[in-house]
């Protein structure tokens, strides 16, 4: 079963994530309160745990959720698979993938350390199309 590990947010762009217990996804905005919702394609940042232990393979240390700025952090689904238009139901919410990966214009602490980054490759974004709470262990299914 896929499912959310941790719901993480900054209340500053350039700050680094940091998990909650419960986020508040809005329509057609993101989480509430965090510095990268917004009226645009990219309101939420999706990331797995999978997709972290590789970089945690390749010895870098103090990775946790939160650290790549994904809001959430999950397991069980490789989520650079998804096509670009599929639905996900993620706790109470709808979601829809809108971008797989990004340029990351400044290297990150994490690439400047090891000459890679999974985020990427492997991070997706969504649009928030049904508002709604999710937590960690909330099941995420694919609809689409």
């Amino acid at each position: 079963m896929a499912k959310v590990v941790a719901i993480n947010l900054s209340r500053k762009k350039g700050v680094i994530k940091t998990p909650i217990p419960e986020g508040n996804f809005l329509e057609d905005f993101g989480l509430e309160g965090d510095a990268h919702a917004g009226k645009w394609h990219r309101q939420v940042s999706l990331l797995g745990v999978e997709s972290i232990e590789k970089m945690k393979a390749i010895g870098i240390k103090g990775l946790c959720e939160g650290k790549f700025a994904e809001n959430i952090t999950t397991e069980g689904i490789e989520l650079y698979k998804l096509p670009i238009g599929t639905k996900l139901q993620i706790g109470e919410t709808i979601q829809e993938v809108t971008q797989i990966g990004k340029e990351c214009h400044e290297k990150c602490a994490i690439y400047k350390q090891v000459g890679s980054c999974v985020m990427p490759k492997e991070g997706i974004f969504t649009k928030v199309l049904k508002g709604g709470k999710v937590k960690p262990g909330d099941e995420i299914k694919v609809l689409e």
